[in-house]
């Protein structure tokens, strides 16, 4: 006779690490970027995140990056391109929603002159 299966909800939760959103969001935030960097010579170091993660399951993560942008361009354009790629792969990839991706201007980095 076969054991009764129980419910979903009643055979364990799953909880997925703080790095493991800080590394989705620094990957989702580098191909956010991508397109801004293309055919530069100058190039931004990789994005710095810090997560707080979710305090009960099912909690909303809250996400924080610092990233270098080329100069001249359309820094709110950028920052919203990262933010919404973030909250999109994060969501895709963990099933977790964010609430808020707070996006760091660190440095800008001009073309050098030749």
């Amino acid at each position: 006779m076969a054991a009764p299966v129980s419910a979903p909800g009643g055979r364990g939760a799953l909880r997925i690490a703080d790095r493991v959103y800080a590394r989705i969001a620094a990957r989702a935030a580098r191909e956010a970027l991508t397109d801004a960097w293309h055919g530069r010579t100058a190039r931004g170091g990789p994005p710095k995140v810090s997560v707080t993660g979710p305090t009960t399951p099912g909690a909303p993560v809250t996400v924080r990056v610092s990233v270098d942008l080329p100069f001249p361009a359309d820094l709110t354009t950028l920052a919203r391109a990262v933010r919404d790629r973030i909250t999109t792969d994060t969501r895709t990839l963990t099933g977790t929603r964010v609430s808020e991706v707070t996006v760091i201007i660190e440095r800008l980095l001009p073309e050098p002159t030749r």
